[in-house]
């Protein structure tokens, strides 16, 4: 049987789920698909996805590093660039960026861990070439 990667699945660290769930749910407008904690008092392991894109939020320790940049490849950045601009989060306010690669553009958001998410789009891609 041939060897098939079918995507990645970024686990980030958190450390106070009312201001993941500001960040990740109500401006990022991701949706929580499932929680898990052992008990009670045990650290809250969640996912959390918007189209594609899922995302691992964990409260463990040793789970993730606070700082990570995670790159998602996209279509759309201008339209996510004005969702969130209208938005009025007082913690963040991006701006379309020239990417690296010629034509390219970015978009860099920083949760309230320090996580950068680096939204990232091929310009001839949305120009439908």
């Amino acid at each position: 049987m041939a060897i098939e990667f079918q995507f990645v699945v970024p686990i980030l660290r958190i450390f106070d789920v009312a201001k993941a769930d500001e960040f990740y749910l109500g401006y990022l407008g991701f949706e929580v698909d499932w929680d898990h904690r052992f008990d009670d008092n045990a650290p809250l392991y969640r996912q959390v996805s918007r189209g594609g894109l899922v995302l691992h939020l964990s409260e463990h320790h040793g789970d993730g590093s606070p700082g990570v940049q995670v790159r998602v490849t996209m279509k759309g950045i201008a339209e996510l660039h004005r969702q969130l601009s209208g938005k009025g989060y007082r913690y963040m306010r991006p701006s379309i960026e020239e990417g690296p690669a010629r034509g390219a553009r970015e978009m860099g958001v920083i949760d309230p861990f320090g996580n950068q998410i680096r939204f990232c789009e091929d310009a001839e891609e949305e120009r439908g070439a």
